[in-house]
């Protein structure tokens, strides 16, 4: 799906210039920026759930 972004210059210019650098296109780069971002957002659910899990396991074996 197409989508603009509009960045600041400054932004803009670290990405042109890392994209040259890495021979990868600016859309790449900021595909997997995000990508990433949401990787470390889904980390942090998983690791509140798991650290609940545990400190709530026996309430929870209770309830089943």
């Amino acid at each position: 799906m197409a989508m603009t972004l509009r960045l600041p210059e400054d932004l803009d210019a670290k990405l042109t210039e890392r994209a040259r650098r890495e021979g990868r296109s600016k859309q790449e780069l900021a595909i997997e920026a995000i990508r990433d971002a949401q990787n470390r957002a889904e980390l942090k659910v998983d690791d509140v759930l798991a650290e609940l899990v545990d400190s709530d396991a026996e309430i929870l074996d209770y309830l089943k």
